[in-house]
């Protein structure tokens, strides 16, 4: 019996980091010695079933004294072991468990521009039933690995704020460049909603840190680029005129900093403001030009410009003189050019 005793089973000090460690033996002896911290929680499983929990203490491995082993002796040894896993749970906070990534698209209330948010931080994390834990969570992650553990606890909480966020945002109309101001009220449902899908794994989120919901260098910017030409298009009037004033500022800055391209661009801004202007104002219609009338020199009929005979006599019309300095058609009787001044000859 002595020599059983000498036994002892306890989380060594280098895993005490670990959310849950596993005593690697499944084949415990009695009167094995289990020391139990202050901040730990041992539990005996088989078949999937918790059949004993310590507290802290120290606690000898034996039926008379924990109860629920004794359906679980391993008849193998003669009765001497119990065949059984045994996880230590440390119950003590676990801070500075980081977490990050896409929560979801969103449409902007304000622009109506369509953004990525994403969200960064850091939790705290807590075991609040190590029954439930061991159970529920043994098949879904390896328990003994604290890093897949907090990866699995932070994919549920991206997963309630997927959810929660964007309700929040759709529901109270926040402006996307703004939810700074909303950090506490979006931390609060986080931690709310995620505690809900955590609460059947015996696990909590006790408080976040550094937490940051926000969008990529590209939508931001883009974001507000669209606010500043709203912003500024109110104040110019209209939008209209906000686009006129930047693309003749842009010109003049081009042509400050010299270069043909640059003065290029600035008559090209300088004519596509003149057509819009004149083709804001209306245009009068072109009239119609008489052609002129041929005198017949018989009958002094007119006729029209290029007849060959008089319609009022019948005798051949005489063609219209031209200048014989520009070959301009002179009407009858002109005695000087109307388009150069030359004297019409005799």
């Amino acid at each position: 019996m002595a020599w059983f005793e000498r036994e002892f089973i306890a989380v060594p000090d280098e895993r005490k980091g670990q959310l849950v460690f596993k005593w690697p033996d499944v084949n415990i002896r009695r009167f094995t010695k289990a020391i139990v911290n202050a901040d730990q929680a041992a539990l005996f499983v088989n078949t999937g079933q918790v059949v004993q929990m310590l507290g802290p203490g120290r606690h000898t491995i034996d039926a008379e004294e924990l109860p629920g082993l004794g359906a679980v002796i391993d008849r193998l040894t003669g009765g001497n072991a119990y065949r059984a896993e045994l996880y230590f749970v440390h119950t003590r906070e676990f801070t500075g468990i980081t977490f990050g990534g896409r929560i979801d698209n969103v449409q902007d209330p304000r622009s109506g521009l369509i953004v990525t948010l994403r969200v960064f931080g850091d939790y705290a994390l807590r075991v609040t039933d190590p029954a439930r834990l061991i159970t529920n969570l043994a098949g879904t992650v390896d328990l003994t690995d604290s890093e897949g553990v907090a990866a699995w606890v932070s994919d549920q909480l991206l997963k309630a704020m997927r959810a929660g966020v964007t309700t929040q945002i759709v529901r109270n109309g926040w402006p996307i460049l703004g939810l700074s101001a909303y950090s506490e009220e979006i931390e609060n449902a986080a931690v709310t909603a995620g505690n809900g899908q955590l609460a059947a794994y015996g696990v909590a989120i006790t408080r976040m840190g550094n937490f940051d919901v926000n969008l990529s260098p590209e939508d931001e910017a883009e974001l507000k680029r669209l606010a500043r030409d709203v912003q500024y298009s109110q104040l110019a009037g209209g939008f209209n005129n906000y686009a006129a004033g930047q693309m003749a500022l842009g010109a003049g800055q081009g042509m400050a900093q010299g270069g043909s391209a640059n003065a290029g661009a600035f008559l090209a801004a300088g004519l596509g403001l003149g057509q819009q202007a004149a083709a804001a104002q209306p245009q009068p219609q072109a009239q119609p030009q008489a052609a002129a009338a041929v005198v017949c020199t018989s009958c002094n009929t007119g006729n029209a410009a290029g007849a060959k005979f008089c319609m009022g006599c019948g005798q051949p019309v005489a063609q219209a003189p031209h200048c014989t300095g520009c070959g301009t058609q002179l009407p009858g009787g002109a005695r000087f050019c109307a388009n150069c001044g030359q004297a019409a000859s005799g």
